[in-house]
């Protein structure tokens, strides 16, 4: 009788062998073709190597796999890892190897405030969401699986979430008020009731061999951005399941050595050949560092951000748009999670300049954020580099959790400055540099009216000079 372990290299190597097979042709002769097919693998390649480098940093490295990373404090001025950091929520960070069996995860209740469990794939696709908006405010417990687990679902487990590649990433956030005493006490306690572990031992039964931890190849972004980005395709490709829809495609890009697994030499690509599949990955960086009106439309002065990521469903096809959101910033939420216009420019056209101007945001009471119930909205401000700003109040972020002052019609108005405003508007103001800066609108659970069609915030007006 077949051991599971057996079973299930059975059912790998049978899901790949075709695609294998039909990798395996001889590369084209035509150097537009390879030109061609060099572009579109690039870019639909492009997420997958970004996540790659993540994951070679963040897990592969330290050896971090199925463990929880817990942030411990907001991000401040003195965070520098990622551009344009979120100042509205403390974040758990979980990488996942899925490779020998799946992991159950269980998260507390968490009543009292927003929550989110997000879990994206190696296509950098949400495939599942837990959370106040997506399964509510209760406790669960819950398995992730790879694509190759053939069981059934555990007694105690309410979901069974199934990623089409071997390796995962979770994200965590909780909303949290620096302005509430002991607030974020309260989501270190939340983070505490996070537990994870392996499937075996949660049944109670022998464990299965572990994965091989060496079979990674070793990240060189100079290879990543040339030819030799089709032998992390390749590993990559091996790591997961071909869907159905991206079949024959993966197909014909073996007319330049891509397939799951394939070795990859690029001399033995046919002369001339070489040049056009590095002419093609060429084009595709343009495209890609070019994204233009694929990822978003401009509106008083605002980049009201379009559906950039989200599930295989919502994102079926759209290679162009994943590659491009994976440039601009790794891992962002659907949009029914999170909607976040960025503004860059005032309600002139102008850049925003903190040395030279004041500036003033006044909504009306009907033109404020549309969020669900336990959502919330905020605008953070980033300086000239795009991190946080130190400022004397220690606020880099305000929003309708953060004690403003509104008019007695419900309208609101918000101060953007160097200097404060006076002791009775400083409640809302939102710090700027005295130079070049820019801000991002947030809004958490964000009603269906904000969505179709896409809010738009009023315009930033100059509202007089700098002192």
């Amino acid at each position: 009788m077949l051991c599971r372990k057996h079973i299930a290299l059975l059912i790998i190597t049978l899901s790949f062998l075709s695609l294998l097979l039909s990798s395996e042709n001889e590369f084209t002769t035509d150097c537009n073709e390879a030109r061609e097919i060099a572009k579109q693998a690039y870019i639909f390649a492009y997420p997958m190597l970004e996540d790659f480098k993540t994951m070679t940093i963040q897990a592969i490295g330290p050896g971090l796999f199925n463990k929880f990373y817990n942030s411990r404090k907001l991000r401040g001025p003195d965070y520098k890892e990622v551009v344009r950091p979120n100042n509205d929520n403390i974040y758990s960070a979980l990488w996942l190897d899925l490779r020998s069996e799946p992991v159950v995860v269980s998260v507390p209740a968490v009543e009292d405030r927003y929550y989110s469990f997000q879990m994206i794939d190696m296509y950098t696709h949400n495939f599942a969401y837990v959370g106040t908006r997506a399964t509510g405010t209760g406790a669960r417990t819950f398995v992730i699986s790879g694509p190759f687990w053939q069981g059934s679902t555990p007694a105690g487990v309410d979901d069974v979430f199934r990623s089409e590649g071997s390796f995962v990433l979770c994200l965590v956030r909780i909303a949290v008020d620096m302005e509430v005493e002991g607030d974020l006490d309260k989501v270190l306690e939340i983070q505490k009731g996070h537990e994870i572990q392996p499937l075996s031992s949660y049944l109670g039964e022998e464990a299965p061999p572990a994965a091989d931890p060496t079979i990674f190849p070793t990240y060189d972004r100079t290879k990543a951005e040339s030819a030799e980005f089709i032998s992390y395709f390749n590993f990559l490709l091996g790591q997961l399941e071909v869907h159905p829809s991206e079949k024959e495609l993966i197909e014909q890009f073996g007319k330049i050595g891509i397939g799951p697994n394939l070795p990859f030499d690029f001399n033995s690509m046919p002369p001339g050949i070489r040049e056009a599949v590095e002419e093609g990955i060429k084009e595709a960086l343009e495209t890609i560092r070019n994204p233009r009106e694929m990822v978003g439309i401009s509106k008083n002065g605002w980049n009201l951000t379009k559906r950039i990521f989200g599930s295989r469903e919502e994102m079926q096809g759209k290679y162009e748009v994943r590659a491009a959101a994976a440039y601009l910033g790794l891992y962002g939420n659907s949009l029914e999670e999170a909607y976040c216009p960025n503004g860059l420019v005032d309600g002139d056209g102008d850049v925003y300049d903190g040395s030279k101007f004041k500036y003033i945001l006044s909504f009306d009471s009907d033109e404020l954020p549309p969020v669900e119930p336990k959502g919330f909205w905020s605008i953070t401000m980033y300086d000239e580099s795009q991190f946080l700003v130190a400022n004397e109040i220690n606020r880099y972020s305000i929003g309708d959790r953060t004690n403003m002052k509104y008019g007695e019609d419900g309208s609101l108005v918000i101060y953007i400055q160097h200097e404060s405003p006076g002791a009775d508007k400083e409640s809302n103001w939102l710090p700027a540099p005295d130079g070049i800066f820019s801000i991002s609108m947030r809004i958490y659970l964000p009603s269906e009216v904000a969505l179709n069609p896409l809010y738009c915030p009023p315009p930033v007006m100059k509202s007089g000079m700098a002192n």
